[in-house]
């Protein structure tokens, strides 16, 4: 695995129909924590699962995936937190450019809504209407003649988009279709319980305008060997799922 690290600096601008509101505090999602190989193209990671090709600085470009928000399941009184997003970066990067939805547990009550992060930079919240069903359909574009990165969020006939303009260099080594178990404090050690998703199913997935098998993605199984918190199915063409197992 290539661990080659540039950052990145931008200043974004919201577009579309929705407006950015501040992430929930602490609150984050990034790079993989703790990658485990245990084959050429099979690994562990503590925070994410789903699938993520790798490459050399400058390989991906463009990322996308459709899915319907997760209904999660709640006891009393819990809190915890599931993610699902198209991202450029992070799996052998330390910067992430990221786009996606959340099935969160609050004090026992499901919560839904969308949201994007240009991670290390906190991220920010969409203020659009999201439920549980809902037909999702993500990307993240990055145009080499402007310098610009696009992350675009549809849900039915709204939309939450950014734009960033980089002031310096991003790695681009990486393109990948996640769940992840956020984190609070940018800490690898601080990851956050993950919540009942049941299963989301991936469709459309996509690298560079191919299907994502193409590039020869890894699977990443959240969790370690002794203890399973999210597994994904085998991927085809663009499609694949992942279920939950454990909340730790």
């Amino acid at each position: 695995m290539k661990r080659s690290i540039l950052f990145f600096a931008a200043s974004f601008v919201l577009t579309g129909t929705s407006l950015g509101l501040a992430a929930p505090a602490g609150l984050d999602h990034g790079p993989a924590h703790h990658v485990r190989r245990i084959t050429n193209t099979t690994g562990y990671s503590t925070n994410w699962a789903g699938y993520a090709a790798s490459g050399s600085a400058g390989d991906f470009s463009n990322v996308s995936a459709n899915w319907n928000q997760p209904a999660v399941t709640c006891a009393s009184g819990e809190t915890s937190y599931s993610s699902y997003w198209v991202g450029l970066d992070g799996y052998d990067s330390r910067t992430v450019e990221q786009i996606g939805t959340a099935s969160d547990c609050k004090n026992g009550t499901p919560t839904y809504y969308a949201w994007y992060e240009m991670y290390p930079k906190f991220g920010s919240v969409c203020s659009l209407t999201m439920s549980a069903g809902d037909a999702i359909a993500a990307s993240v574009a990055y145009d080499g003649d402007s310098g610009q990165i696009t992350l675009k969020l549809v849900d039915g006939s709204d939309t939450c988009a950014a734009t960033g303009k980089a002031t310096g260099s991003i790695v681009r080594s990486s393109a990948e279709v996640i769940v992840e178990a956020p984190s609070s404090n940018h800490g690898p050690g601080s990851t956050l319980g993950l919540a009942n998703f049941g299963t989301v199913n991936f469709k459309g997935a996509s690298v560079d305008g191919v299907k994502f098998a193409k590039s020869s993605p890894d699977e990443i199984i959240m969790g370690t060997t002794d203890s399973v918190k999210a597994q994904p199915t085998s991927l085809t063409k663009g499609r694949f799922s992942v279920s939950w197992e454990s909340s730790t």
